[in-house]
């Protein structure tokens, strides 16, 4: 017996190629692998690109909360909910970047920056931009989640420095009418588009267990693959149901279905960041070590999460302590994450978990 033998499903193609031409049937065909075949392969894929012990760290704030226009049936900030959440005004710029100054000072590389809006008003504009501003002084990474944008907001954004603009696909084409009637489908897909084209980095990925199905996931993370560019990071969302919202009696999906899911991305976009993001709070520490070894290498540290709780970070430290790993360090010379060349030595600083 050769103990070295290579799985059944071996691969036909270079699996650290970065692709844009997935057929449906070819991810479907490893989203349904056998689990322990497809947890070696995406681990595989991981290791050509990432140390696979070190997670990226990043802090999201809700800079302008509720009243939101859209009628996404996860969200507990539309206007059309009734789940009882205050909608706010616009955050002042100053009490945004004591946030930022507290987020870099626990270890993240990243500071994320969500507004509940459709899209934003150019006479917010002015405020938003200082907010970049303020955080990139910091030495920190900046994103924002706005919505919808204009041609100009989109340079004037990237003008300021914006390295990262997240705007979701959230499903599949299919399946996205019967989560969200305000938007369409193309218009998510134009955002992105007009984003990539004014040179800034693209966050966007879904939510899984929102009633969809296992076909739905695929088709959704095929989408983000055979963009012209593949976001630089893929957030996998876990449902959080929220009472007052269209979701608060959906079924719980699967934990081994939702590793499938970011096992899948990493094989499908495999330098992209995968970010394990909403939902880690309801996720053992076991199913997160999971989506670890399939791939995920990106985080949200803090307790909330938007409006929704998330773990702490001495519960990510704990957890972090238990598996080996440690939160990676933002160096401008290399991709973050990226296995250091061997002139330079891995980041040895130790900061809390995000």
């Amino acid at each position: 017996m050769n103990l070295h033998a290579k799985p059944e499903t071996a691969f036909t193609r270079d699996d650290a190629e970065v692709r844009r031409d997935w057929t449906r049937d070819e991810a479907q065909a490893i989203h349904d692998m056998p689990l322990m075949d497809l947890l070696f392969r995406a681990q595989t894929v991981h290791r050509r690109s990432f140390d696979a012990n070190r997670v990226q760290m990043s802090r999201l704030l809700s800079i302008k909360t509720g009243g939101c226009a859209e009628d996404c049936g996860y969200c507990s900030q539309s206007a059309h909910h009734d789940s009882g959440l205050k909608a706010t005004k616009l955050m002042e710029v100053e009490r945004v970047l004591s946030e930022a100054r507290k987020a870099k000072a626990t270890g993240a590389t990243r500071y994320c920056m969500g507004a509940a809006w459709r899209e934003p008003k150019d006479r917010d504009m002015d405020t938003i931009l200082a907010m970049i501003e303020g955080v990139k002084a910091m030495g920190m990474e900046t994103c924002m989640t706005l919505g919808m944008l204009s041609d100009q907001q989109v340079v004037r954004l990237r003008d300021a420095g914006l390295d990262y603009y997240n705007h979701n696909v959230d499903t599949s084409e299919r399946f996205y009418p019967e989560v969200i009637k305000t938007r369409t489908y193309a218009e998510r897909l134009d955002t992105l588009e007009r984003v990539r084209a004014a040179g800034m980095k693209v966050c966007s990925g879904g939510i899984m267990g929102m009633g969809e199905e296992p076909a739905d996931r695929v088709d959704m993370l095929v989408t983000l693959a055979n963009l012209s560019e593949h976001p630089e990071s893929v957030p996998i969302n876990m449902l959080i149901a929220i009472p007052g919202t269209p979701l608060e009696n959906t079924e719980r999906i699967d934990p081994i279905a939702f590793v499938r899911v970011i096992a899948t991305a990493r094989i499908l976009m495999p330098k992209s960041m995968v970010r394990l993001s909403a939902g880690r709070s309801d996720m053992s520490d076991e199913m997160q070590a999971m989506c670890f070894f399939a791939g995920a290498n990106s985080i949200f540290c803090g307790d909330v999460l938007l409006t929704a709780d998330n773990p702490g970070e001495d519960k990510d430290a704990i957890l972090f302590a238990k598996l080996g790993l440690k939160p990676m360090e933002l160096d401008s010379d290399e991709t973050p994450g990226a296995i250091p060349s061997p002139e330079r030595p891995a980041c040895t600083k130790i900061t809390s978990a995000h």
